[in-house]
């Protein structure tokens, strides 16, 4: 069994009354309107919570994996959108500078992203690439002290409020994926431009949009770590998304899971409480088994991470199982409220449909069983 410290008990007692006061009230309205939350978002960063563990002297909280993962699930219970974009900031943004940043671009990068005063986002995905990460088509050609940037990148959580973003693009098309290079993007640089917002089913008060580089004129002093390991770059910097998306997809069962409890309690039916009658009573049980075993395997993963230990497969399989789990308690929590769950004047449909992303971005569920898989065949002999 996990043993929590003082500073973990703390951590989830402070997040839990934030996410009841200040997230949760708003969190239906945000996703009608779209609406980025904004004050939120910088009372997070005041908590510590946008660099949990980005060292203090680097604008961070100096915590530990395990920390991001309790706060994650209590901030995404109360609103989910608010734990992709602290997910986004923490582990694809603050964690890959600060672990292959230059004391310059740490200076420059991350103290202000990880106080929360400043967002960041990741660029990644391709509108042709999809999961094939290492076919990115969008290219950095040198040019003396210079690289210049051309391309297009999809799905970019963050994209309209970030401020910065770290973008992969292939320097040496020869040498296929050990050719990728990981570059730090201002997003006011001349020749970055934002796509439109896109319309999202779910997660809709963060945004997503495309980004542009038309001749992006970048400094060599830009690049993240050296030429050619932007792929290494990308994959270490997903194995520890993932943990933050399991969390992500555990807050969200959770938030579905209570709701459909103190529905059951409160709904008669055949002159009881439906809560009462055994079939509710086993889809209860299923929600709630499923859910304690997506914390133990995020948790597990976590607990590697923090020891520096190698963690792909048990990132791959928390983010897996723990979105998986999310679905499905709340496809469940959809059939336990039956009509009331598909309108918008209870929560589920919002938690149904909050939930459904977490089996796509950060590596797909497809993705995750072939990494599994291929660790464990290596793993038996």
């Amino acid at each position: 069994m996990f043993t929590f410290s003082d500073t973990h008990q703390m951590i989830v007692k402070t997040c839990a009354d934030f996410a009841d006061k200040e997230l949760a009230p708003r969190a239906a309205e945000i996703d009608r309107n779209h609406e980025y939350p904004a004050p939120q978002i910088k009372n997070m960063g005041e908590l510590g919570l946008m660099g949990i563990f980005v060292p203090s002297e680097f604008g961070g909280a100096g915590l530990d994996v395990v920390s991001y993962v309790l706060a994650m699930q209590e901030i995404s219970r109360g609103c989910a959108s608010a734990g992709v974009i602290m997910s986004v900031n923490n582990s694809l943004f603050c964690d890959p500078i600060n672990k292959f940043g230059n004391a310059d671009q740490k200076e420059r990068f991350l103290v202000a992203y990880a106080q929360g005063r400043k967002i960041g986002c990741f660029a990644l995905s391709e509108p042709g690439n999809g999961s094939d990460a290492a076919a990115a088509s969008t290219k950095a050609q040198r040019d003396g002290d210079f690289y210049v940037l051309n391309g297009t990148k999809a799905w970019i959580t963050n994209g309209y409020e970030a401020e910065a973003a770290i973008v992969f693009a292939t320097t040496n098309l020869a040498l296929g994926n050990k050719g990728i290079s990981a570059f730090i993007v201002p997003m006011d640089h001349p020749g970055v431009s934002r796509g439109k917002k896109e319309d999202k089913l779910g997660i809709r008060a963060s945004s997503t949009c495309n980004i542009i580089l038309e001749d992006c004129r970048l400094s060599k002093e830009n690049m993240l770590g050296q030429e050619g390991e932007g792929f290494k770059i990308a994959m270490a910097v997903l194995d520890g998304g993932r943990i933050g998306i399991a969390a992500q997809a555990i807050g969200i069962g959770q938030a579905a899971l209570v709701a459909s409890v103190r529905y059951a309690k409160e709904r008669k039916a055949f002159g009881k409480s439906i809560g009462e009658l055994q079939a509710i009573q086993m889809k209860i049980a299923d929600m709630g088994m499923r859910l304690e075993a997506a914390k133990l395997l995020t948790l597990k993963a976590a607990c590697m991470k923090d020891k520096g230990v190698r963690y792909t497969k048990e990132a791959a399989m928390a983010k897996l199982f723990a979105s998986e789990a999310s679905t499905f308690v709340a496809h469940q929590a959809m059939q336990i409220y039956g009509g009331n769950g598909y309108v918008t004047e209870y929560p589920v449909e919002r938690h149904y449909r909050d939930a459904r992303i977490t089996e796509i971005y950060e590596g797909t569920s497809e993705i995750q069983r072939i990494v599994i898989a291929s660790n464990i065949l290596k793993e038996i002999v």
